[in-house]
């Protein structure tokens, strides 16, 4: 399985900035953040102004974390801004500015979670690691297991799948995980999949089985966006993030007409550390 894979990547890999020779680990770090939930055509202009500005995470450690929720503009979930920045701190203080290649000490960073670490290990340094994100597991549950759409996600059950499907060759072993991961996002993907064009057609369980329908665990449909909660506070973030002065509750009153969700988005952002309420009214966090 592992050559069909790795074969077909090579030549027909997407041209993407952090998979250029050179890309520094830092700018996998970020790029990894900053792609949780967002698109990439999205993510790339953002990322090239963030390693333009921040080059190093000593860089963007020397500024305050206002700076980083400013500079993560419209990406969403800005949270990852302040963990990012709160990350770029510890690298700074703990490992001298380097981002460091051991996914244990990776998961010691704020915000890094298993998978992130391990990607930054595989795809900055070429540490030999199962990497399992989405698109990993969907390609394996269709192409191994014979499954429409993997089941919740489980590291106990995804992690080995995967290991078991990786070369022992280090840098073969870091081009399969980026090759399935390119085949579930732009082949294999959620719905109307392009089989004619998967490298796997041959070999896919779910294919030979007739395309069985899925019948796992339903997952909860996330709520429309527009009016809610989350609408709300992207429009109090975009508000703060226009100017480095605290604005005040009645500036922020004209924001949104509903005056309880208003205070609710906000009262979440205070909670999430986005906001900090001061006398003069409300400003990013170290303003």
């Amino acid at each position: 399985m592992a050559p069909l894979v790795t074969d077909w990547f090579r030549q027909n890999a997407r041209d993407l900035p952090w998979r250029r020779p050179g890309f520094p680990a830092w700018g996998t770090l970020v790029s990894e953040f900053m792609l949780q939930q967002t698109q990439v055509s999205r993510v790339i202009p953002r990322l090239e102004e963030w390693l333009e500005r921040w080059p190093t995470p000593v860089h963007l450690a020397a500024e305050p974390p206002a700076e980083a929720v400013r500079a993560w503009g419209r990406l969403g979930y800005p949270r990852r801004a302040l963990w990012l920045h709160a990350a770029a701190t510890q690298i700074t203080e703990r490992f001298d500015g380097t981002v460091p290649d051991d996914v244990d000490d990776l998961l010691s960073l704020t915000g890094i979670g298993d998978y992130t670490a391990r990607a930054v290990a595989v795809f900055a340094y070429g540490r030999r690691h199962p990497v399992v994100d989405t698109n990993i597991r969907r390609v394996i549950a269709r192409a191994v297991d014979g499954d429409a759409e993997p089941g919740p996600p489980n590291a106990k059950r995804d992690l080995p799948a995967m290991e078991a499907l990786l070369p022992d060759d280090l840098a073969e072993a870091a081009v399969f995980n980026a090759g399935m991961m390119e085949i579930g996002a732009i082949v294999c993907v959620a719905r109307s999949p392009r089989c004619d064009d998967c490298p796997l057609v041959a070999r896919c369980a779910w294919r030979a089985a007739g395309y069985p329908e899925y019948t796992g665990p339903v997952k909860a449909k996330q709520k429309a966006f527009a009016g809610s909660d989350r609408q709300v506070r992207g429009l109090v973030m975009a508000e703060l993030r226009s100017t480095h002065r605290p604005i005040g509750a009645a500036e922020l009153a004209g924001v949104w007409s509903d005056p309880e969700q208003l205070a609710r988005a906000i009262a979440g952002l205070v909670s999430d550390g986005l906001a900090v309420h001061s006398p003069d009214g409300y400003a990013l966090p170290h303003e």
